[in-house]
């Protein structure tokens, strides 16, 4: 399952889309957030608008103005996959970062997927990997990126591949030291959906150039299988076992670098179908957290494949998302 979980991040290029079902739903009570200032800063993932990007209302160019204009939003995650034959463009790059700072937008990361694996076993295909990874750290640096996220995954014994995952991402963060690009790991596919494992990498790597990206919903271990490789049918897929998410980040916070706020499906009062925000709050603040917390919500291609999903379109549902953070934070 982890390998075809991988292949088909690999081939689609989608990312972290449907990245799994709560057992329950738990629910905020009804606050008033105030003026309460916010304990970190807000981002937004550029997948959030995925569907807009793959059907061609938005051009990759567009999303800092996009973002600042409809969101009021100022922190960039930006996806390779979005702009993928574009990581050795310096036009393309030097317009982006342009067009960025006339937004009054700061370039926060690029989230790295479709390059190899990163903790393969097999050590010609995952120093090729590595090397694959080498131009978006070089990409990072000419958008002012100060980081890039990669995955680390792997198939077979789980303390081999945490090894040869960790060798990968010393030689990334070794590469990145000359333009000061740091390297950060989000739980996203195969074993890094456990987030003891992930924190187990980290202290192998032991270094103040890594970290992880924490997101909310990426903890699932165990997902059926899509009926073709398409976007549309792993839409359909459903998550068979889940690591506890709580669990997940709190492991995770020590090293967190970022943190990604993922939703779905909202309820009647706006709060996330799957995840309890205000206890995800406490765990961030309780850890001493104030960097950059990314806005990413995926309902939107939900509702680009079947038009009479409950969820959101991409716009309101970013916007819910961004409310219900605020709500939350003022709750911790």
């Amino acid at each position: 399952m982890k390998s075809n979980r991988r292949s088909f991040i690999k081939n689609i290029g989608m990312g972290a889309a449907g990245a799994g079902i709560a057992s329950f739903m738990p629910q905020l009570s009804r606050a008033e957030t105030g003026k309460k200032e916010l304990f970190f800063k807000i981002a937004i993932s550029q997948f959030s608008l995925a569907s807009d990007f793959w059907t061609g209302k938005l051009k990759a160019l567009d999303f800092p103005a996009k973002v600042k204009k409809d969101f009021d939003i100022t922190g960039l995650d930006y996806c390779s996959m979005f702009f993928a034959d574009k990581a050795k463009d310096s036009a393309f790059l030097n317009d982006l970062k342009q067009r960025s700072a006339d937004a009054g937008t700061y370039n926060l990361r690029i989230m790295v997927d479709g390059e190899g694996v990163l903790g393969d076993l097999d050590e010609t295909k995952r120093l090729k990997a590595v090397d694959n990874h080498y131009k978006w750290i070089d990409a990072a640096a000419m958008l002012g990126c100060p980081m890039i996220r990669v995955n680390v995954e792997g198939d077979g014994n789980t303390d081999d591949v945490a090894k040869a995952a960790a060798d990968s991402l010393g030689r990334l963060i070794e590469y990145g030291k000359k333009d000061k690009v740091d390297v950060i790991v989000e739980n996203h596919v195969g074993i890094s959906c456990n987030g003891g494992w992930l924190a187990g990498v980290m202290k192998q790597v032991n270094s103040k150039h890594c970290g992880t990206l924490a997101d909310f919903g990426n903890f699932c271990i165990n997902r059926t299988k899509p009926e073709e490789q398409t976007i549309a049918a792993y839409m359909k897929t459903k998550c068979l076992e889940e690591y506890d998410r709580y669990k997940g980040i709190q492991e995770l916070m020590p090293f967190a670098k970022g943190v990604h706020a993922k939703t779905h499906l909202f309820d009647a009062n706006g709060n996330d179908t799957e995840t309890d925000f205000v206890k995800m709050f406490s765990i961030i603040k309780r850890s001493g957290f104030k960097g950059w917390v990314s806005l990413e919500y995926e309902g939107g291609l939900f509702k680009m494949y079947n038009p009479a999903a409950p969820n959101l379109g991409n716009d309101d549902g970013v916007k819910a998302t961004k409310a219900l953070v605020e709500k939350a934070a003022a709750l911790v």
